[in-house]
């Protein structure tokens, strides 16, 4: 069964169900002020399951106003990109110098290394299925995403369709998943969000002069991670199969702030790690974990790792065993 965490209003006393809830969010989320005139009546049911390095939480509320200060978010930082699909009520958000008012099936992106304001509006109660996904990896640049806060994206039509209905059935039917379908599904959903967010990124850039050139960033990462078990996949093939030069390659991605070789090391490096915490795959040598992933010698693949995640592959593989939480906890970003 997936892992899940549930916190129920009605489980706690009156006088303490606001308070319980806020620390509950503050626990498994982020330190988070938040407010409600609800009083002893409060209610709030919520749900968090655990895909690997993300979560998937639902959350039905009394109307509430939620509050990442400054001062919070030098408190703590989980380093995550947070996807909201309202599903009934409305969800006032502020981030930024962007202001926004989002409906059922507007989907919004935030970061949470910025501070926010996001008042749950509707009566009797608000829900709210959300998305949280490790920046760190995450395909598109801080630069992208950055364009993309507070925007609505549109939750019932095309790639957005297809993102809300896999978010509506994982949480409606998380019984019938297993632990080790957590980073499949998680596969899935970085794929779906990166769809959404390059759709939109490029509907918004379709006339500027860098339009063909993101076009371009996307469709070579895409490439990228469909290779990644290619040994041959190198700076020469990737430009070869986009028609390009090496060095414009090179000068594509010093760009994004990386190098080409630095961006495959850490897909793979995220496959790899991903496969390790598999309990499906426990029965299957890590060497050959390794070279499936790219890594022919198994000593460069445990200097890698290390450096990478700061823990030994046989050690992560281990405490995953025991902690299928761990992926979560060790989401460590790869050394450039």
């Amino acid at each position: 069964m997936m892992i899940e965490k549930t916190f129920r209003s009605h489980d706690v006393p009156s006088t303490d169900r606001f308070d319980a809830w806020r620390k509950r969010l503050g626990r498994h989320v982020s330190p988070l002020g938040s407010g409600s005139d609800e009083g002893e009546g409060f209610r709030a049911e919520t749900r968090l399951l655990r895909l690997g390095g993300s979560r998937v939480w639902s959350t039905t509320v009394d109307p509430a106003t939620i509050r990442r200060t400054p001062e919070l978010v030098r408190q703590s930082d989980p380093g995550v990109y947070t996807l909201i699909l309202p599903l009934r009520g409305e969800s006032e958000v502020a981030q930024g110098d962007r202001e926004a008012v989002h409906g059922p099936f507007d989907m919004h992106v935030l970061d949470s290394s910025q501070p926010v304001h996001l008042r749950l509006l509707g009566g009797p109660s608000v829900y709210l299925i959300g998305a949280d996904v490790p920046k760190a990896g995450f395909p598109l640049p801080p630069s992208w995403m950055d364009q993309l806060l507070t925007r609505r994206l549109p939750g019932r039509e095309g790639v957005g369709a297809l993102l809300s209905g896999f978010l509506m059935q994982l949480t409606d039917d998380s019984q019938s998943y297993r632990s080790s379908d957590g980073p499949r599904l998680e596969a899935a959903l970085l794929e779906l969000l990166t769809a959404l967010f390059a759709h939109h990124l490029d509907a918004n850039d379709s006339g500027a002069p860098n339009s063909a050139r993101h076009a371009l960033v996307l469709r070579i990462q895409a490439f990228i991670r469909q290779h990644l078990r290619d040994p041959q996949l190198t700076p020469s093939a990737i430009a070869a199969a986009h028609h390009i030069s090496v060095s414009y390659l090179h000068r594509i991605f010093q760009g994004e702030g990386t190098t080409v070789s630095s961006w495959i090391r850490e897909q793979r490096l995220a496959n790899a790690r991903r496969d390790l915490a598999d309990p499906t795959l426990r029965d299957t040598p890590i060497h050959v974990i390794a070279s499936r992933w790219g890594f022919p010698r198994a000593a460069d693949f445990s200097r890698v790792f290390r450096n990478a995640y700061g823990i030994p592959p046989r050690d992560y593989r281990d405490h995953a065993r025991l902690n299928p939480a761990l992926p979560a906890s060790h989401s460590v970003t790869p050394a450039k």
